[in-house]
């Protein structure tokens, strides 16, 4: 985790203090690529990597995750790619898209091919990352959420309403 340069624009898109993200927990996991963002979000994501993610893969499958296959963070664009909608929580730096797993032996655990079609315990250990990520998170949209997060999971940090009401996608994921 490195400070980065304020990223500015355009219009209202930005960080005023972004960092570069390689790895977290001290190194010990990493990313695949380069993740451009916000301090609360690298602090949160810290905390999700010890108290859900490295747990459900203790307990499903006796190893660590290795790595987090990000498929975005920051991006100054619209909800869902679309041209003219509401700014994404991208354009913030207050998001990421994790599009799969690596564990410690070399498995890699993908939300396209193993949330509806992996083995039982791949999938008990999605629907764990899943229900452990609406503890962290106020926005969490997963496979069956629309057909826009069909081959990852969006997390996130905005604030819904005056209420800080909380997005967690699918519902029958998150009672399990």
């Amino acid at each position: 985790v490195q400070p980065a340069s304020e990223i500015s624009g355009p219009g209202i898109c930005g960080l005023t203090r972004p960092f570069h993200v390689t790895a977290l927990q001290g190194g010990a996991v990493k990313l695949n690529s380069r993740s451009t963002l916000d301090c609360s979000m690298v602090a949160e994501l810290e905390d999700w990597v010890a108290g859900t993610l490295q747990p459900a893969a203790q307990a499903r499958f006796g190893q660590q995750i290795v790595q987090i296959n990000s498929m975005g963070s920051y991006a100054c664009r619209g909800m869902n790619n679309m041209r003219g909608a509401q700014l994404s929580e991208h354009a913030f730096g207050n998001a990421l898209d994790i599009g799969g797993f690596v564990l410690a032996d070399g498995r890699e655990i993908t939300l396209v091919r193993d949330w509806g079609r992996g083995d039982p315990q791949t999938r008990a250990f999605l629907m764990d990352v899943h229900r452990g990520s609406c503890g962290h998170f106020s926005t969490v949209l997963s496979p069956g959420s629309n057909a826009f997060h069909y081959n990852h999971i969006h997390v996130d940090l905005a604030m819904h309403g005056r209420s800080g009401r909380s997005i967690c996608k699918p519902a029958c994921a998150a009672r399990g």
